[in-house]
């Protein structure tokens, strides 16, 4: 079994794992991790996973009997090992102060004097390390570099695990920010956002994925990553240029051969290649807001975004089969009070031939992508067609 530290919000991070793994294999452990029952687990294809580990032990009690019985273990464990051993603590959900999980690497450190081994402690700053601090340290990569995550669930009960390492944020900043060619105005999708929303899919290995709004290529670069063939349209031919560029700068980059299509075409009316083994998309998110726009503005923007997201779904649901998987990021607009306001056709999927799929630990309307700060959310429609 493994334990997944969730993102930023969960919600996207373990309906992701519910895709990936199956609903059956995940559930909430505490609000912001997951345990999956699996025999292997990757961590390096999920956006919405921070860090994730290989559960060693259960165990309840309060921080002070947690500690005590990590000491004993790990002494005893690694008396007879030879050589250096870094380590960090992690601790989630324990009321415990950065200076007690400190403590308890200190304690261990004396326990193993006087044996082949010695310890390197990553000082806590917080009671947990960020991903960041595990990810440069090389965290759980190798026998010798162990992060113990330690997190507190439902009912008292306490799972200890063995980091098998972190977001790798190094590769994400080189994918987002090397790319040679970028457009602020078409919108910045994160590349872990797109590695979740490929996930969201489930699209089969080594089917065709689509992006209809490929805007400078972000889901199209993912997807050749994990081994998709690739097939990207957009109205501009701007941007179409774009994600030429940035994909022949991912082969050479990557050392990776990319199998893609990319040509000019408009979402609502193009006729495309077949085959369509899945459609992952940010779509049209309509105008952006610095402030929570004004009801009638609010409307009309909607009615827009409505016609063209509904003319799409019409037009891509004459192209692809029975049980084609979709994963489409569409705008909801959050007012002054945090409350969304949504597409009408989130409404009208039935109607459009399409069954949005349905998750066992969280509601599809939780699958929104947004910063505090933002108006224009990123909802996230996961969809087969009927």
């Amino acid at each position: 079994m493994y334990i997944a530290i969730l993102g930023r919000q969960p919600a996207l991070g373990i309906a992701e794992l519910e895709r990936v793994h199956g609903s059956d294999s995940v559930e909430f452990f505490s609000p912001t991790s997951a345990t999956i029952t699996t025999d292997e687990f990757s961590i390096a294809r999920l956006g919405g996973t921070l860090k994730a580990g290989r559960v060693v032990a259960e165990l309840s009690g309060d921080w002070r009997q947690v500690s005590q019985k990590i000491i004993t273990q790990y002494a005893d464990a690694w008396s007879k090992y030879d050589g250096k051993i870094t380590l960090g603590i992690s601790v989630y959900g324990l009321d415990v102060t950065p200076r007690e999980v400190q403590r308890t690497g200190i304690v261990l450190k004396q326990r193993l004097k006087g044996s082949s081994a010695s310890l390197r402690l990553i000082p806590n700053a917080e009671a947990e390390l960020s991903s960041a601090t595990s990810h440069h340290n090389k965290l759980g990569l190798s026998d010798n570099k162990v992060e113990l995550l330690i997190v507190r669930g439902k009912g008292g009960k306490v799972i200890v695990a063995e980091s098998i390492g972190a977001q790798n944020i190094t590769a994400y900043a080189k994918r987002d920010q090397e790319r040679p060619k970028r457009d602020a105005f078409v919108g910045m999708l994160p590349p872990k956002l797109a590695q979740i929303m490929i996930n969201l899919s489930a699209a089969p290995e080594h089917s065709r994925i689509l992006d209809p709004f490929c805007g400078t290529g972000v889901i199209l670069q993912e997807a050749a990553l994990m081994g998709y063939p690739v097939y990207g349209t957009d109205l501009s031919e701007k941007m179409v240029d774009y994600s030429k560029v940035n994909l022949e700068w991912l082969a050479n980059s990557h050392h990776i051969s990319v199998t893609s299509t990319i040509q000019p075409g408009d979402a609502m009316t193009a006729v495309w290649q077949q085959p369509i083994d899945a459609v992952v998309a940010e779509t049209y998110l309509g105008q952006p807001f610095s402030a929570p726009p004004s009801t009638s503005k609010l409307g009309e923007v909607r009615r827009n975004c409505d016609h063209i997201l509904s003319s799409f779904l019409k037009n891509v649901g004459t192209q692809i089969k029975s049980g084609t998987p979709l994963c489409l990021a569409i705008p909801a607009w959050k007012d002054a009070n945090g409350t969304f306001t949504h597409l009408s056709l989130v409404d009208k999927l039935g109607n459009l031939d399409y069954e949005r799929v349905a998750f066992k630990n969280v509601s599809p309307l939780d699958l929104l992508y947004y910063r505090e700060d933002q108006i224009v959310a990123r909802e996230l429609l996961v969809l087969i067609k009927k």
